[in-house]
């Protein structure tokens, strides 16, 4: 049997990985002691990405797809390994959409403008060196993501990354240098530091080299960019609603709820939350969720129990509870979970601390209403305002308009699951930083380039 170069490499880089060679981050590209070091390597490395053609850029982005390809599944055990969060296999799955579905250089455009005076070209350039701050939630994913978009567009990054996933983060951006340099690009277009902190986070905020802020986590660090001073693009929190009225397909949107929300261990914030659910088909929803979707009914008992141990009494959520699944949080207030479990579900008020919470666990809640006007005023306080993502399940056009109008977020999914937004089995882009709260929503390649205008006055207007 003869054994391939590329099945040799791709052995060796999983041997690597498991063994925790990225704990020695000296050896990987982009990875600096300190921010400045980080911030000067990823300036320098922006005068050669902002002269590259678009072939150029595109010809390093094509190889940096190629490689999340290959190391997928490498991604996905090392953050489900190092944070404890989500699952291997739907973590494998959301790199390979992040390789296929991230916009590229086809996202930036010049606009022209013809006319008797002359010519105008609205040019999108880059900001320069972007900063990045990203969640332990979906690590490499963002850093991927993030990546190929603001190379598109002729930047380079420096990236902060959550603390808690480090190790995952680092080899991220090693990929990246390393994709950079086999397409004959420079080194240094991703950076990072060895150790994230609170400061090292306040040193690119404040640094005269970073143009741009892009935040992707909780609402504290979002708060923080936004107050820097800076341009800030923030993606911030969500707790989206899925409504289902008796119109709708009740045994497809128990399938699609429960698929949505279940994705990763509900780690994605666009996943659904909790359901509001008209009268007349709450029951019928909730028994096909619990017969045929995997879903584990909790008594009020074992909601009580889930609250204490999920949440503080201050209602923050407990970190060892987040990305876990639907089996291991059963256990943990000594409930042992029968074979095929994959929700918690349960019915209360609107306010229930679970759903009322953003949880990002599989735990989904039922809030039963009246009607669908009743449901709609219950989804829109549910959203509390974000923004962010809300879903429905209706078969009333009339209906999904108003709901539409009414939420106003940046996603909203019509009679799928949570995850077509991301263009998993929908048609849409991937993205990993859902800018809801300044506005930008699902951020491309685009949104990292600033508008040029060049004017050529009374000349070449050929009409």
């Amino acid at each position: 049997m003869q054994v391939s170069e590329t099945l040799v490499q791709n052995i060796v880089r999983e041997v690597l990985a498991k063994m925790n060679l990225q704990q020695a981050p000296n050896n990987a590209h982009g990875v600096f002691a300190t921010m400045e070091e980080a911030i000067a390597a990823a300036k320098a490395a922006q005068k050669t990405v902002r002269l590259m053609s678009m072939d150029q850029r595109e010809k390093v982005i094509s190889v940096i797809r190629r490689r999340i390809h290959e190391e997928a599944e490498t991604f996905a055990r090392m953050g489900v390994e190092e944070t404890g969060m989500g699952n291997v296999g739907d973590k494998t799955l959301k790199h390979h959409l992040v390789a296929e579905k991230t916009p590229g250089t086809e996202d930036i455009r010049t606009e022209a403008l013809s006319g008797d005076r002359g010519l105008t070209l609205v040019e999108m350039g880059p900001f320069g060196v972007i900063g990045a701050i990203t969640p332990c939630t979906n690590p490499s994913e963002t850093v991927l993501c993030n990546s190929i978009g603001m190379i598109a567009g002729g930047n380079t990054v420096v990236f902060n990354p959550h603390p808690a996933a480090i190790k995952t983060s680092i080899y991220a951006v090693n990929l990246i240098n390393e994709a950079s340099l086999e397409a004959g690009g420079p080194d240094n277009v991703a950076c990072t530091v060895q150790k994230p902190t609170l400061d090292t986070s306040k040193v690119m905020m404040q640094s005269k080299d970073i143009q741009l802020l892009v935040a992707t986590g909780g609402p504290g660090v979002v708060t923080t960019v936004l107050s820097s001073g800076k341009r800030g693009i923030g993606a911030g929190a969500g707790n989206p609603p899925a409504l289902v009225d008796e119109t709708a397909d009740i045994p497809k949107a128990a399938e699609d709820i429960v698929n949505g929300c279940t994705f990763d261990n509900n780690l994605p914030c666009i996943a659904e939350k909790e359901i509001v659910a008209v009268d007349a088909i709450a029951d019928q929803l909730m028994d096909e969720i619990v017969r045929n979707q995997g879903g584990v009914y909790a008594s009020k008992e074992v909601q009580d129990a889930l609250i204490k141990v999920v949440m503080d009494e201050k209602g923050r959520l407990n970190r060892k509870c987040v990305g876990r699944s639907a089996k291991a949080l059963l256990e943990m207030v000594g409930v042992k979970a029968p074979a095929g479990t994959r929700v918690i579900v349960f019915e209360g008020p609107k306010e229930h601390p679970l759903i009322s919470t953003e949880l990002m666990m599989p735990i989904l809640g039922m809030v039963r209403c009246k009607d669908f006007d009743e449901a709609l005023e219950t989804a829109v306080w549910l959203e509390h305002g974000n923004r962010h993502s809300a879903h429905i399940h209706s078969k009333n056009v009339d209906r999904i308009t108003r709901y539409a109008r009414a939420m106003d977020t940046a996603i909203l999914v019509k009679n799928g699951p949570s995850y077509a937004a991301l263009g998993f089995g929908g048609e849409s882009i991937c993205t990993f930083t859902i800018a809801s709260r300044t506005g930008e929503g699902l951020t491309s390649a685009k949104t990292f380039t600033k508008a040029r205008r060049c004017v050529m006055s009374d000349s070449l207007c050929i009409r």
